[in-house]
């Protein structure tokens, strides 16, 4: 039986709650739970491939007001004080909460100033959110946010504590819950905030403290990339609060100074209304500092360090040097479609459940010595306009980009977006138009917004490409491709392999946007033919599929069995390109149909990467499961 004073709380509650719901124009379903309206959920169909709308996502669609609740005991508590590490966990506490509703969560607030009130006069700007129902928005997006009912004991009050005595007998109890955040050091200030009434109705209950980093100017999340074919020169590159340039310390006591740049949000793209990276979904970045490694052998093992006295030192790292091109042999891992995912329980905007487990296997391999680089495929962080999710991207890899070269290729989520020249006018991207990741991500590109590029290690010349930027006949990029691997020694790097984002070849056709543009096979696809391009690797697709050694959808060629009794492909007479799509390195998985094309060999839908073995004579190509660690997948590319 209820108190006197939950009862009126529960009566109270929900007659100005209903009426709030009323006013917000939301629906929420019977027993407290909580879901999209219909209008909502029909309107954002067509964004779901672009811009991931998700409960927690349409949040900026909602007015967030101060709940009608009268409850005199709620409270909302960090187990941390005012000062947070690098990175860790935060345990928030919520009590005194009379009546345990499925509704209830918190949100992580950054900056802890951010304006969490509706702003019902900005409702135009949000609309690639994909919500286009007429409701006032939030002006501040919420990194992250955990339901109260991921305290098991939260519903069913398990966790009581007496609020109220009359002659020594309790007459008022009150429910608690606890909740654990992941928090990287992003730089600003950051606080929890309480809310009722689920991701669809949200309203504020209480507000924490207000929580700082102990050091935001510490130098962090440094990662490394080939600046040549050389081996002997490798770019560094981390992020720090501290605007002034620090140091590089390498080798044996050598230093460099860094360069510092940023990127503001008038440096964001936008159309109208405003793009997310433009508005609401906008983070300060901080400074990008980069230092470029000289002098160094191939293929050697040093080690380096970052920073300064008044900003801090990073910790000593290990790394290794790529091979030079030309020289016998090459190991690396590559893969595409990544991005991250919270360490904790809580809803993000974007997550990609694969990726942890690709970057612990990964890691775990590296720290063995046999791999001397890494290329990502495109959708690197999936950040798409929500700034903040960069920093825990950088903080995801690090554990493998700070100790060998990190290669990247741009792709959709990076780059894509309306009337900014890219070739597909979507809002992929969220308004980042590619810089950010051109920002953090250094490669050794002719310019800027020109992002392909070429570099050999060991037997293999890798021709990089955007396939977000013009490819059509004559372009500035067709050009260069033509020219780059016409230019290919194949006496010195035997091994041609062409990389870019979206496939010439899958098997999964888009929802929205096809898997392959046509266009783009029939313009690019004789040059990788007439400059017998060995292996092709994509990403976009979510999946692992091989091809037979094809031409415009014909197998020219199939594998048989080698000494080894993996598939082998004898290029001593050349036919074909082999294709790979490499795209399940973290995003939810893309099922096959229950048919496909002959030239479709291999179809596998689970998560893992690629690691290639290449020597002067022979490529070979293992898919790894990143959960079990075994072989999926292996082939060889020979030639006599």
């Amino acid at each position: 039986m209820l108190s006197p004073m939950a009862s009126f709380y529960s009566f109270y509650k929900t007659i100005l709650f209903t009426f709030f719901v009323f006013l917000t124009s939301a629906s929420s379903s019977s027993s407290s739970t909580y879901y999209l309206s219909n209008v909502i959920v029909n309107s954002t169909a067509e964004f779901i491939n672009h811009t991931a709308i998700s409960e927690f996502r349409i949040l900026n669609r909602r007015v967030l007001a101060k709940c009608p609740d009268p409850n005199p005991y709620l409270s909302i508590t960090t187990a941390s004080n005012s000062s947070l590490s690098d990175e860790g966990f935060v345990t928030v506490h919520v009590s005194g909460v009379l009546l345990p509703s499925k509704g209830d969560w918190v949100g992580m607030i950054s900056p802890s100033y951010a304006d969490v009130s509706s702003c019902p006069f900005n409702a135009i700007q949000y609309q690639q959110t994909g919500d286009l129902s007429q409701l006032p928005l939030l002006c501040h997006y919420p990194v992250k946010a955990q339901y109260l009912s991921k305290d098991p004991g939260y519903l069913r009050c398990k966790k009581k504590e007496c609020k109220k005595y009359v002659k020594g007998s309790c007459v008022e109890r009150s429910c608690s819950a606890s909740l654990s955040f992941h928090v990287v050091n992003f730089r600003t200030d950051i606080e929890f905030v309480l809310f009722a009434g689920g991701f669809a109705t949200p309203c504020i209950l209480k507000r924490s403290n207000k929580l700082s980093f102990t050091n935001p100017k510490q130098p962090l999340n440094g990662h490394l990339s080939s600046m040549d074919s050389t081996g002997t020169s490798l770019r560094v590159t981390w992020v720090s609060g501290d605007k002034a340039p620090q140091q590089l310390l390498y080798g044996n006591g050598n230093s460099e100074i860094s360069k510092v740049s940023t990127f503001t949000q008038k440096d964001m793209c936008s159309a109208f209304p405003k793009s997310p990276a433009k508005d609401f979904g906008w983070h300060d970045p901080g400074f990008i500092h980069s230092a470029v490694m000289t002098g160094l052998n191939p293929s050697t093992t040093y080690s380096y360090t970052y920073g300064s006295d008044s900003a801090g030192w990073s910790g000593k790292i290990n790394f290794k040097t790529p091979p030079a091109g030309g020289s016998d042999e090459v190991r690396f891992l590559a893969y595409g479609d990544m991005g991250k995912a919270p360490r904790d329980p809580s809803s993000e905007h974007y997550i990609q459940p694969g990726s942890l487990a690709v970057t612990k296997a990964m890691a775990d391999e590296i720290s063995s010595g046999n791999v001397d680089s890494i290329f990502h495929i495109g959708d690197i962080s999936y950040a798409t306009g929500f700034l903040v999710e960069w920093d825990y991207f950088l903080q995801l890899i690090t554990p493998i980009a700070s100790h060998v070269s990190y290669m990247t290729a741009i792709g959709n989520h990076e780059r894509d977006y309306v009337g900014t020249g890219s070739v597909y006018g979507t809002p992929d991207s969220g308004g980042e138009c590619g810089v950010p990741y051109e920002t953090y991500f250094q490669m050794p590109t002719a310019a800027k917004d020109k992002p392909w590029y070429s570099i050999e290690q060991g037997s293999v010349h890798f021709t990089v490409i955007s396939t977000e930027h013009n490819w059509s006949h004559n372009s500035e990029q067709y050009e260069w491709m033509r020219k780059d691997m016409a230019s290919v020694n194949r006496s010195r790097t035997p091994w041609l392999i062409f990389t870019g984002h979206r496939p010439m070849y899958s098997s999964v056709n888009g929802v929205f946007l096809k898997s392959v543009d046509d266009d783009f096979v029939k313009a690019v696809e004789p040059l990788l033919l007439a400059n017998k391009v060995d292996l092709a690797l994509w990403g976009h697709v979510h999946n692992y599929e091989r091809s037979c050694a094809v031409y415009q959808k014909e197998c020219k060629a199939l594998p048989t069995k080698g000494a080894s009794g993996i598939d082998t492909y004898d290029n001593t007479n050349y036919t074909a390109p082999v294709h790979a799509v490499i795209g399940m390195a973290g995003f939810s998985l893309d099922k096959f149909p229950s048919d496909a094309d002959k030239w479709s060999l291999i179809r596998i839908a689970k998560f893992g990467y690629v690691r290639v073995h290449a020597t002067t004579k022979a490529l070979t190509i293992e898919y790894v499961n990143a959960n079990t660690r075994k072989l999926e997948d292996s082939f060889q590319i020979t030639r006599s």
